[in-house]
């Protein structure tokens, strides 16, 4: 859809304002393993009161991280950040290489797990794979917290990134018919399915994951914005900058056409003057956005405009994932 800017008098709804419809897609925020890892943090504080310690952010928000410290966490880059004593700290919903408990048990200290189950699972992958005499690749962005820990479960040497296609022709492997293959859970679905297909075309014997590493939430909300983003004149993302599934996002809704599209996190952060003449809005948020961010978002949109807010859903979500057995009613009493 083009959208017409140089209308000289728009037309305005009932409210004396612009009118605008906003798409509001579904899937969109929380997934279970967000869900899981911030209630890890709210059950640990409940349980030992504060400080609690978190290695990293609990997952990719600000807002959520800010609301975390105002109730007596304490996030840290690394553990020699934690002092000795009895607060426990917590593993990120990223996922830690192997090395970051082994010396949070060299040093006695309390230790619960927020990974991701669906990350975790990556990780099993990968040891098996290993196991089994097989080098590794791992389709991720270098420097993300979850690619770090996943090439941390493994010895140096035997797993390789691979970020991109330009990669896999420089690859050349020891044993090209003994690989296997492991993704991020939080990469684009399309750059993702051409780089495997590439490296099945180059190594034919490569071995798979028996089910896709990238999530159920990453997935359904890409498809979610596939639907809204070619019927809209801007699309907004609610989450953080730092925030792979977020990104993602945006970019999906700029490959398939959608001629503005904005990543933000609060509506203080809206470049209202790229906004200007549009009449149909598609808001998405990523999977570690809380809804309040969304609802923000349209007040601000509301303000402005006479807004009309529809839905427009793909799939119905109803996963959820335990909390760690410590923490857990009976456990912890």
């Amino acid at each position: 859809m083009t959208v017409d800017i140089a209308t000289p008098e728009p037309v305005l709804g009932t409210a004396g304002k612009p009118p605008l419809e906003i798409l509001l897609c579904a899937p969109r925020g929380f997934c279970a393993g967000v869900v899981r890892a911030i209630d890890v943090v709210e059950r640990a504080l409940a349980i030992y009161g504060p400080p609690v310690y978190v290695r990293h952010e609990i997952v990719h928000n600000k807002y959520v991280v800010e609301s975390l410290k105002r109730k007596g966490a304490v996030f840290v880059r690394e553990l020699d950040e934690v002092p000795d004593g009895a607060a426990p700290v917590i593993f990120s919903a990223h996922g830690v290489a192997k090395t970051v408990p082994a010396n949070a048990d060299s040093r006695g200290l309390t230790t619960i797990d927020a990974t991701c189950p669906l990350v975790t699972k990556v990780h099993r992958e990968a040891e098996i794979h290993h196991k089994r005499g097989r080098h590794v690749l791992l389709v991720g962005h270098s420097g993300h917290p979850e690619v770090v820990g996943t090439m941390g479960q493994l010895p140096k040497g035997s797993i390789t990134l691979v970020e991109d296609l330009e990669q896999i022709a420089a690859l050349t492997p020891d044993n090209p018919d003994n690989l296997a293959w492991v993704t991020q859970t939080t990469l684009s679905v399309d750059d993702t399915r051409h780089i495997v297909e590439a490296l099945k075309a180059k190594f034919p014997a490569i071995v798979g994951p028996h089910k896709d590493d990238i999530c159920y939430a990453t997935t359904n909300r890409q498809e979610a914005v596939k639907q809204v983003a070619p019927l809209v004149d801007a699309l907004i993302v609610v989450g953080s900058s730092n925030s792979s599934n977020s990104q993602r996002l945006r970019e999906v809704a700029e490959r398939v056409g959608c001629p503005i599209t904005r990543l933000v996190l609060r509506a203080e952060e809206i470049d209202w003057p790229a906004f200007e003449g549009i009449r149909k809005l598609g808001l998405t948020a990523g999977a570690s956005a809380p809804e309040v961010l969304v609802e923000e978002i349209i007040d601000a949109f509301a303000a402005r405009y006479d807004v009309i807010v529809d839905t427009v859903s793909t799939v119905i979500e109803d996963m959820v994932f335990p909390l760690p057995r410590e923490l857990r009613s009976e456990a912890a009493e």
